[in-house]
């Protein structure tokens, strides 16, 4: 385990009033544990007392990974599938007193399943959000998880490097996207951050698209949204081709929202809010006139996961910090024509912000 972020974290958890936090398997798991493991009919739980060492429900045939991690033995509350996992439950709420507890729980990943159980073993269990605990500190990236995001943008930009001469009127999206995939992991990626979004003509006004099978026409704007993780990270870009001529208002949409992105770039820095990203990024997009066809935040954090704090967005007014990475990615989208994103991923620096990503945001036509 990492003391550093142990030692911030019984801070954080004392801080935020809680006895405790409780994560299953996910992102927090694997950012403060090491223990990479997935959720399943198989219910895993770690525990984090403010006062006490680590604890952990785990499978038998998992118990290696907690030991791996530094968990104490007397800790490892292990259960096979012959015996089942209640007794697990009932060992581990007893041994560490959960009844009057105040345990944080991950409200976007912990199942009904866990919760039951541990309600049904500590009586008097009380609950409260872990994501305020453990999302204080997963806010700022340090050297090594930026480094990470920047392998992993390499690869994905040397991917849309190889796909674009490549790209053909007459593809079809679900083509597109598949050579996309296959180009990463290609060229060293883990895995792929989510299936590629590749969304053309009238089907690019839909944000977060799934590629069909209708072919690329000339006069398409085309949106790819791809990305890949590399160690752990990943990476999560957005551009928008011109698929042949397209007609002039598209181009006036591309060219707002590459102004777009370059104001809300330009107000990120120590002390700015998501909401003032947000604002700057909107406002350019209001002034020509486009207001109401952007339909979504400006930016989300990039961490562990694809999506998770800061948001840029209308009322975030916590400041940005040295550290935080997150996305700036301005979009209009015009029903039944077509729509522009562009994405960058950028870093805050004691100086304002630095982009990531270095892909062209100038429009390149495809086809």
């Amino acid at each position: 385990m990492n003391q550093n972020r142990l030692t911030r974290l019984t801070q954080e958890i004392i801080a935020h009033g809680v006895d405790g936090i409780a994560l299953v398997p996910g992102p927090n798991m694997v950012y403060l544990s090491g223990i990479h493991s997935h959720l399943s009919e198989r219910p895993i739980v770690l525990f984090y007392p403010a006062d006490d060492d680590p604890a952990i429900i785990i499978p038998t045939l998992e118990a290696m990974k907690a030991r791996a991690a530094g968990i104490p033995e007397a800790r490892i509350f292990a259960w096979t599938d012959d015996e089942g996992y209640t007794g697990a439950f009932q060992k581990a709420c007893a041994h560490l007193e959960l009844s009057d507890y105040l345990l944080g729980v991950e409200a976007l990943h912990m199942r009904v399943l866990e919760l039951e159980l541990l309600q049904r073993y500590a009586p008097g269990l009380q609950i409260a959000h872990a994501e305020p605990v453990v999302g204080a500190l997963r806010l700022v990236k340090d050297d090594a998880e930026i480094a990470a995001m920047e392998r992993a943008i390499d690869v994905a930009q040397t991917a849309i490097e190889q796909l674009i001469p490549q790209i053909k009127i007459g593809m079809t999206e679900k083509q597109i996207a598949a050579m996309l995939t296959q180009l990463q992991m290609e060229g060293g990626a883990d895995s792929i951050a989510f299936g590629p979004i590749v969304s053309a003509g009238p089907n690019a006004a839909s944000p977060h698209a799934v590629p069909t099978e209708r072919p690329l026409q000339s006069g398409d704007l085309l949106v790819v949204d791809w990305g890949c993780y590399v160690d752990g990270y990943p990476s999560d870009i957005t551009r928008t081709f011109a698929v042949g001529e397209i007609e002039p208002e598209l181009r006036r949409i591309y060219e707002a929202v590459k102004l777009s992105n370059q104001r809300g770039k330009a107000v990120a820095a120590p002390g700015a809010t998501g909401q003032d990203v947000d604002r700057a990024a909107r406002d350019v997009i209001a002034d020509a006139g486009y207001g109401r066809y952007f339909i979504h935040r400006t930016g989300h954090g990039l961490g562990l996961e694809v999506h998770e704090p800061p948001f840029m967005m209308e009322g975030n007014t916590e400041s940005l910090a040295v550290g935080n990475v997150f996305t700036v990615e301005p979009g209009i989208y015009l029903p039944g024509r077509g729509g522009v994103r562009i994405e960058d991923d950028v870093v805050i620096t004691p100086d304002g912000c630095r982009s990531l990503t270095t892909f062209t945001r100038e429009l390149i036509t495809v086809g």
